[in-house]
């Protein structure tokens, strides 16, 4: 098989053109060393290599319909709802999914833009819409106090401000979001700005920049989704990307940009292709970085995005993989929490002809690293077990306080044997170090989720501005579903210097 260059980049170019929508296909596949419940309880090492019939074409999200007032202000409408979705056939599975049955559609807004997002809830149940990753008002972010009753709709509105990037949106109802995920509900939101569509890269929505939402699952024997788990929470035996099992993704163009999001409630996939060619990061969550990165290989835990491009030749076939561990440079998991497992993810089939649109840069956007001696404090958080220092979430309980405008320094550690990640609502941050030593290149830009390895700790630096709320806090939390869900959360007000802090929560509007 020829080899191919690999880019990755963080953001979007403009969007053009639709091709499907988020479903379920036919498989064909085996897999081999399979236990009953694979990587959960110290069962079979589960692969996938070499054993997928890639036969199903690659379902695309489709684009959010928007309007926009006489004031200029962009409006989305999201609803949660109950569907089936045959992702194998002749067989339906009971989902949930925004505006469809499974997944939901892609969002895109301009960096200035003010917009609307009317979230209708038509499940059996509260659920909440959270923007992972958008920095915004802490009332507008749809964490557990923006709660929206069955049959009620939420209307939260802000302007777009911060760099071009690849954001989600998903659920996060207080004790109930590894469920509301794992069902079906999430969708991805771009930002653009002038910079970055500056940059001569693919641009046309599922032509050329392809969204990949990559997500582990496994069926019962009646077709429905099997979430038990164990310490991690629910580990699957077979992959979907976009709602698309076995998926191959057809391209008609030299340079290709994939989108990839690790959407999935526990596992952490370590990305490569099967040609052993490089990884080039040129982003992470939170928009470009200055230059590519060339990597051996991609590990991204839940919640975390990173952007591809793919260079191909003429005719040429590559596989996108989640590899072993020991042909990488990362360990995910270890023993019984899945780290031996791999997969093949997505197929990428080149055309015979292609054309040249879009090109690999050599450099990419300034990023302006945050001082040290700007911050003003310094913060250390302890994961261990479900605990963040020593204590589970309480919903009426403010754990930190930070001023407006101010930059503080937060040390993470996870003090276990066992895998944990980290996100924090609101902000984007910069990895000053890990263990004291210089961050690796995966985590050379803007982030909001970041993997926590084993015995590791992070000092993480980032700057709270334009957004304060004495009364409406945001979230940090381990984003393994399951242990977010088991109390791995905390909670900050952004206040105004001498402002005095009320009580957590708010009146969320629903009509």
């Amino acid at each position: 098989m020829p080899r191919a260059t690999v880019i990755a980049v963080a953001t979007i170019i403009g969007v053009a053109g639709v091709a499907g929508v988020a479903g379920g296909t036919a498989i064909g596949l085996s897999v081999s060393g399979f236990s009953a419940i694979p990587g959960v309880f110290g069962g079979s090492r589960v692969s996938t290599i070499g054993a997928v019939d890639f036969t199903n074409p690659l379902s695309i999200p489709p684009l959010a319909a928007s309007t926009i007032d006489e004031s200029g202000r962009r409006t989305f409408t999201l609803t949660a709802q109950t569907g089936s979705t045959e992702f194998i056939d002749g067989s339906r599975t009971p989902t949930w999914g925004f505006n469809g049955s499974y997944l939901g559609p892609t969002l895109v807004a301009e960096r200035g833009e003010r917009v609307q997002i009317n979230v209708r809830n038509e499940l059996d149940e509260p659920t909440t819409v959270h923007w992972h990753g958008m920095h915004l008002p802490s009332a507008m972010d749809g964490g557990p106090h923006q709660k929206v009753e069955s049959g009620a709709e939420w209307s939260p509105s802000w302007t777009i401000d911060q760099p071009a990037s690849t954001l989600w949106y998903h659920p996060h109802p207080h004790g109930a979001t590894e469920d509301h995920v794992a069902r079906g509900l999430a969708g991805l939101f771009y930002v653009t700005d002038p910079l970055e569509r500056g940059l001569d890269l693919p641009h046309e929505y599922g032509v050329d920049d392809i969204p990949v939402i990559v997500q582990d699952v496994r069926f019962d024997a009646a077709g429905a989704l099997d979430r038990r788990g164990g310490f991690v929470g629910a580990l699957g035996d077979r992959i979907l990307v976009n709602g698309t099992l076995a998926p191959i993704l057809e391209v008609d163009r030299s340079v290709v940009r994939l989108r990839l999001l690790n959407a999935s409630t526990a596992r952490v996939f370590n990305f490569g292709f099967d040609d052993g060619r490089d990884i080039v990061l040129i982003g992470t969550d939170g928009g470009l970085l200055p230059r590519p990165q060339p990597l051996e290989s991609l590990p991204l835990s839940p919640g975390e995005r990173a952007e591809i491009l793919v260079a191909v030749t003429p005719g040429e076939t590559v596989v996108l993989q989640s590899r072993d561990p020991q042909l990488g440079a990362v360990v995910p998991f270890g023993g019984p929490d899945g780290g031996s497992d791999a997969f093949d993810v997505l197929q990428v089939n080149a055309a015979e002809s292609l054309a040249s649109e879009g090109v690999i840069p050599s450099d990419l956007v300034p990023i302006e690293s945050l001082r040290e001696a700007d911050a003003s404090a310094e913060r250390s958080f302890v994961l261990d077990g479900t605990e963040i220092n020593g204590r589970t979430m309480d919903l009426n309980r403010v754990n930190d306080i930070v001023i407006l405008n101010s930059t503080e320094i937060w040390t993470v550690t996870n003090d276990m044997p066992r895998p944990h990640n980290f996100h924090v609502h609101g902000v984007q941050f910069q990895v000053l170090d890990q263990n004291g030593a210089a961050p690796p290149p995966t985590l050379s830009g803007w982030k909001d989720t970041i993997y926590l390895e084993p015995n590791v700790s992070y000092r993480l630096i980032m700057q709270f501005e334009n957004f304060s709320d004495p009364n409406m806090p945001y979230m940090y939390h381990c984003h393994l579903l399951a242990h977010e869900d088991a109390g791995m959360m905390g909670q900050f007000v952004v206040v105004k210097p001498g402002e005095s802090v009320g009580t957590p929560g708010g009146t969320v509007h629903q009509h």
